[in-house]
């Protein structure tokens, strides 16, 4: 995986980025959120890592920014366990959380957890999507059957009207509801 690192100390840094590469992943790597903001833009990273305290922009507001352009699977790093931080974290798209100083096998979890959460996330928002456009859909058909049935249709009828001016015309049958509202009929 290409992952982007940032955080404002040097030798954190160059830690992160001799760990990921052993674990066979590309790095790029930024020294502050700003930073970081711009090379997730340039170098399209599958995953970022972002130190929740740095100069300029911290993590999480660079993780939003991240996240807003381009959603990626987010941890964030950091030296405190505060609780403002975590809760603050909670809010927005992270999708792990590690406690400096990091150990390989514990970066190797957080990131096989990031990708699943990610994913997850990812499916129920397409689900979400799906179930949006469905419902639309059907609103989109109740109107249409609606006004063909003030015009002395009963509701079957004005369906299977629908129906077969979609065939006949060979357009979607939710192009034909929409004129169908459009112009009071067929």
């Amino acid at each position: 995986m290409r992952i982007l690192i940032a955080d404002d100390e040097a030798i954190i840094r160059m830690g992160l980025k001799a760990m990921l590469i052993d674990l066979g992943h590309d790095v790029v790597s930024a020294r502050d959120g700003a930073e970081a903001i711009e090379k997730a833009a340039h170098r399209l990273p599958e995953l970022a890592i972002l130190d929740i305290e740095m100069p300029t922009t911290n993590g999480l507001q660079a993780a939003k920014a991240i996240y807003k352009k381009r959603p990626i699977p987010i941890i964030i790093l950091t030296a405190f366990s505060a609780e403002n931080l975590i809760e603050q974290a909670s809010e927005l798209p992270i999708h792990g959380y590690l406690i400096k100083p990091v150990e390989p096998a514990e970066i190797k979890a957080a990131i096989a957890i990031a990708k699943q959460r990610f994913a997850d996330v990812q499916s129920l928002e397409e689900e979400k999507r799906k179930l949006q456009l469905g419902l639309e859909a059907r609103k989109l058909l109740d109107r249409a059957k609606g006004v063909l049935m003030s015009q002395g249709m009963d509701e079957e009828a004005a369906y299977q009207a629908m129906q077969r001016e979609a065939r006949n015309s060979q357009r979607k049958i939710l192009v034909v509801a929409k004129e169908v509202i459009l112009n009071g009929g067929l």
